[in-house]
């Protein structure tokens, strides 16, 4: 088109329209005014042409700016639509070295984040990635697409999964079959079948069943053999495959012929192998007598067999049993036991004894150090003493094993691998639980399905003695040696079970003396040394009674002081030779050196055969245990609040008014009802017969719970109020210091009386439950036990989880007074978990093997776990002069929330030793413990505590 062309044409259109007439002028003014400024051009150039002038550098660039706006200003004009149609159609125009460039412009503004590696990678490195899924990964990845569905389903890799399981292919596939293994992984899964572990061990000799010597070296030697002639046999068949190939094959061709051609002589000779060890016994016989694959044994010579029966030792690890030296028993000890030090030197010597931090220990942890202490070896029992109630066993801090989580996977396998190594029934294995389950139903199922999961005998205490944890020292279920004193030295045990809530304050203080001076050694060690200390100094009696004395000097102990004679020593020793006579008891030693069964078992009752005899010997215990309850109480309002009131209404107050109210108002009320219970219970027992009942009077009792709730929910302020009244009334501390621990008040406190109606709540629930489990459930009474059991089982939670939340937030301001610039760590639903202390390490030469990494000791870190971050402080030592006192300071340096912080264990080599990385995201430590079983301890809570936030996230 030319220039008059192009005028006319514009004339045309634009006629009739002056608004566009007048803005064309414009323009072509201003396009003529460019052209004056600008220099001259040749004749030969066209002006104001529809073209581009190429020679004119200058106007071409004009113009190409020019039009470039004014088309950028019509595309930010257009609708999305128009956009990407003139998108689309602009760059089916481009060539492909423009197409390449608007590929690479892309790719910097918009970069790829997500891409599919197998249309990426070669087949063979993408079916090497997805060979390391689990068959429920796998299964999952064939849903994502065509493609990676025919990647899942490939032969290579199932055929390992079926293998290693022992599911062979009956026959062998074609070369153009398609997900052969996996359909026969599927049926073997869908077919399989659950055994217990005490049908399995009927069944193959698992578990309860240990191989002889000779037996478990047959199995082993058998097994070695046929894993060498299959590996033997696969190679040649390699070699024969890639000497028969074709040159003009194709990778992929070559490993479908090349996997074609192994797996018919592979499988078939698996499938026979696998026969041919369920049939065989001997070594001799294996042998398989296809043509084709002569996988016989004979090629290994006598000097290798010989080589393997000397390593087989140090290659398995299996528990040995030896007939000749009598089997040692195996004794777990928690540190939430009140005064296990004590325990620890208790122990006697046949017993390996395994004392554990229950703070921040996981079931698998516990499991790994006790395979450190047992070494490999039988043992003929296993005893777990840990906290506990009638209906479970805590073995860690927030891990209670229960009826109901007895059979979760974790807990489950624990109680295999722990049990693995005790002996089976048969030959008097047996699992010593001390906590008092066989007082409840839920106890006796608990038992039941511990018997079965372990094939062991399981044995308890029925918790008919109440007290400190004299449950220990009443009637155990089933029948054999009393198990307490197959771990325990009579003597100790006796003054531990009686006292071991008062030891615990002794344990408390000495821990925090002493501990620091004996960090280096073991934490069993260190637990010998604290209890044959306390032992030396608190002076407890090493003379053991038996049953009929100590109730005859306890009849008259209550005796005298009902009487209350002129003489008390005259009048309790013709007490005592009376009864001595008239029970003709009076040739009898006073003091043993060993004690019976009966010795230990004061309050049991004997003979019983049964329900109504043991029905009748709890409730007689509980109307006992009750009147001691309520003299507790009322030696509370006799010996300190009838004083003070009398004190306050005759204007010489001791203390006023309101605080005599807030300190003794909520336990008179509990006084007032637990009077009520004790005379409706005494009435009852009264007229006691078989079909008598308890259970109205103890439903009644439950809806009075309120005056306990209301102890409860003022007991911090009842024991605030008592310290602040006695550190600012002398006369008050003055009436404290003659009433506290005298005859009247059974040799206690204040406080210490106070804490009875919290123990009191536990005892209630476990006679109650040993109420339930010796009544029928025809008779009468049984409804209304269960009614009033399961109201103070749910009110013993309410307790549980107030003193539980008490604790934790006592812990966290315990550390956080530890820790100087420390932030605020109390916050709702916190608590501590473990603490640590570490050595902080550098890597000097972090760019070579890790195996020749050298690292730098260079500052000592102290690791605050909590449910939500790990605080990490500098840790400094300082010693005192002239002493052994060593003083710890502890400075803040960082927090890091669990769901950010990474965790990678570094394996031991001879330059460091329990070491491992936390990694956040700022930043990295490397540290280092000075035992493996602090190690294990903490990798064990930082992994369970990761895990939590990351699925609470």
């Amino acid at each position: 088109m030319t220039s008059v062309e192009f005028r006319t044409h514009q004339k045309s259109k634009t006629r009739g329209n002056p608004d566009i007439i007048n803005q064309l002028q414009m323009n072509l003014s201003d396009y003529r005014q460019s052209l004056t400024d600008a220099p001259r051009f040749d004749a030969t150039e066209t002006r104001f042409s529809a073209w581009t002038p190429v020679t004119n550098k200058a106007c071409n660039q004009q113009l190409f700016q020019e039009r470039t706006a004014l088309v950028l200003h019509w595309f930010d004009l257009w609708t999305d639509r128009q956009r990407k149609e003139f998108i689309s159609q602009l760059l089916k125009r481009c060539s492909k070295t423009q197409l390449k460039f608007t590929r690479d412009c892309l790719a910097e503004s918009v970069p790829i984040t997500r891409m599919d590696f197998t249309a990426v990678l070669p087949r063979f490195l993408s079916l090497y990635i997805m060979s390391f899924l689990s068959p429920r990964d796998i299964c999952s990845a064939a849903q994502v697409c065509w493609h990676w569905k025919l990647l899942a389903e490939q032969d290579c890799l199932w055929s390992p999964k079926c293998i290693r399981l022992g599911w062979f292919l009956p026959y062998s596939p074609s070369d153009h079959e398609y997900g052969a293994w996996k359909r026969h992984y599927v049926a073997c899964t869908a077919s399989l079948d659950i055994l217990t572990p005490r049908e399995a061990a009927g069944v193959y000799g698992t578990l309860n069943e240990s191989l002889t010597a000779p037996e478990e070296q047959q199995d082993r030697w058998r097994e070695h053999n046929i894993r060498q002639t299959i590996r033997q046999k696969v190679a040649e068949h390699k070699k024969a495959a890639l000497k028969t190939r074709r040159a003009w094959l194709n990778t992929s061709k070559l490993g479908t012929s090349f996997t074609g051609t192994i797996h018919k002589p592979l499988t078939a000779a698996l499938v026979q192998l696998g026969d041919k060890c369920r049939l065989e016994n001997s070594l001799s016989n294996v042998d398989i007598r296809d043509p084709r694959l002569d996988l016989s044994l004979n090629t290994l010579g006598s000097t290798g067999a010989t080589n393997l029966l000397k390593t087989r030792s140090s290659v398995f690890t299996q528990p040995v049993k030896s007939s000749c030296t009598p089997l040692p028993h195996f004794l777990l000890v928690s540190s939430s036991v009140p005064g296990y030090e004590l325990l620890l030197a208790a122990v006697q010597v046949s017993v390996v004894v395994l004392p554990y931090d229950s703070q921040g220990m996981t079931l698998k942890a516990l499991v790994s150090l006790a395979e450190r202490v047992i070494q490999g070896r039988m043992v003929q029992s296993l005893g777990i003493l840990v906290t506990g109630s009638t209906e479970e066993i805590t073995l860690t801090d927030g891990m209670s094993i229960t009826e109901k989580t007895l059979l979760k996977p974790g807990v489950r396998e624990f109680w295999e691998n722990l049990c693995g190594w005790v002996v089976p029934a048969s030959e008097g294995g047996s699992l010593n639980i001390f906590a008092p389950l066989a007082a409840s139903v839920a106890g006796m199922d608990l038992m039941r399905k511990l018997s079965v999961l372990t094939g062991l005998n399981v044995r308890a205490p029925t918790g008919i003695c109440t007290g400190s944890y004299q449950h220990i020292l009443s009637e155990w279920s089933g029948s054999g040696e009393f198990p307490p004193l197959v771990y325990l030295h009579e003597t100790f045990l006796l003054s531990w079970c009686r006292q071991a809530e008062w030891v615990e304050e002794a344990c408390k203080h000495l821990r925090k003396q002493l501990g620091p001076q004996l960090h280096f050694m073991c934490q069993e060690i260190r637990g010998r040394i604290l209890g044959l200390f306390l032992w030396d100094h608190i002076k407890m009696p090493v003379i053991s009674l038996k049953s009929e004395v100590i109730q005859c000097l306890v009849h008259g102990l209550v005796t005298l002081m009902n009487e209350t004679p002129d003489d008390p020593l005259d009048f309790l020793g013709h007490f005592l030779l009376k009864v001595s006579v008239n029970n003709g008891l009076k040739n009898m030693e006073f003091l043993t050196e060993s004690a019976s069964f009966n010795g230990l078992n004061p309050e049991s009752p004997k003979g019983l055969q049964s329900d109504a005899d043991k029905r009748s010997a709890v409730c007689k215990e509980l109307l006992n245990s009750e009147k001691t309850y309520v003299r507790h109480l009322q030696a509370v309002a006799t010996v300190y609040y009838t004083p003070l009131r009398a004190a306050l209404d005759s204007n010489r107050a001791i203390i006023s008014s309101v605080s005599l109210i807030t300190i003794f108002c909520p336990l008179l009320d509990i006084l007032e009802t637990n009077s009520v219970f004790l005379k409706e219970l005494t009435e009852r027992w009264e007229e006691w017969g078989p079909l008598q009942c308890v259970g109205d009077v103890c439903v009644k009792f439950c809806t009075k719970l309120r005056v306990y709730t209301n102890f409860f929910n003022n007991y911090p302020a009842i024991l605030r109020t008592i310290d602040k009244c006695r550190e600012m009334l002398p006369v008050f501390r003055s009436f404290l210091k003659r009433h506290d621990r005298t005859v009247a008040t059974r040799m206690l406190s204040l406080q210490e009386l106070f804490l009875t109606p919290t123990a009191r709540v536990e005892v209630y629930v476990t006679l109650l439950q040993a109420l339930t489990l010796h009544t029928p459930s025809e008779h009468p009474d049984y409804t209304k036990l269960s009614s009033a059991l399961n109201s103070l089982r749910t009110y013993r939670g309410f307790i549980h989880k107030l003193k539980k939340s008490l604790d934790r937030d006592s812990r966290i301001m315990e550390a956080q007074s530890t820790i100087q610039s420390c932030p605020n760590l109390l916050e709702e639903s916190r608590y501590l978990v473990t603490t640590q202390d570490v050595a902080l390490l550098s890597c000097l030469n972090g760019d070579i093997a890790a195996s020749l990494r050298m690292y730098e000791h260079v500052s000592d870190l102290g690791l605050f776990l909590f449910n939500d971050a790990l605080l990490l402080t500098e840790r400094s030592v300082s010693n005192v002069p002239f002493c052994l006192t060593v003083n710890t300071t502890h400075t803040f340096l960082a927090s890091v929330a669990l769901h950010c912080l990474n965790l990678t264990e570094i394996t031991d080599t001879k330059y460091v030793r329990n070491a491992f990385q936390l990694e956040s995201p700022k930043r990295q430590w490397i540290c280092a413990t000075d035992r493996e079983e602090d190690k294990i301890r903490l990798l064990s809570a930082l992994r369970s505590a990761i895990n939590a936030a990351i699925t609470r996230n």
